[in-house]
């Protein structure tokens, strides 16, 4: 048996592995990731909807909506955006590397 067969049969004796298979189960059942796809999308099915919908006071309420939006502080985007990426498990701590001295 090579030292990894043996070392992975070690762990699984000592209950290790199957703690990591519940792990993994838990993360299957998470919806989290979801829920924030959801949240990134509403925007777009919004604005979809108002340009399809051919309502100049939906439209305008869109617009408005984007210009807010755009006026957010920099420290609030770039903390969105290292949240969701946290959620799907990628380094967002780049984003502030960047940055560096810019606000």
């Amino acid at each position: 048996m090579s030292e990894a067969q043996l070392l992975h049969a070690e762990k699984q004796s000592r209950g290790e592995e199957a703690y990591q298979g519940k792990l993994l189960e838990a993360r299957q059942n998470d919806y989290k990731d979801e829920f924030v796809l959801v949240i990134l999308s509403a925007p777009i099915i919004i604005l979809a909807w108002a340009v399809v919908s051919d309502d100049p006071t939906i439209m305008d309420k869109v617009n408005t909506f984007f210009e807010h939006f755009s006026n957010l502080p920099k420290w609030f985007t770039n903390l969105w955006i290292l949240v969701v990426a946290s959620i799907f498990g990628i380094k967002g701590t780049q984003i502030f590397k960047n940055n560096g001295g810019k606000k």
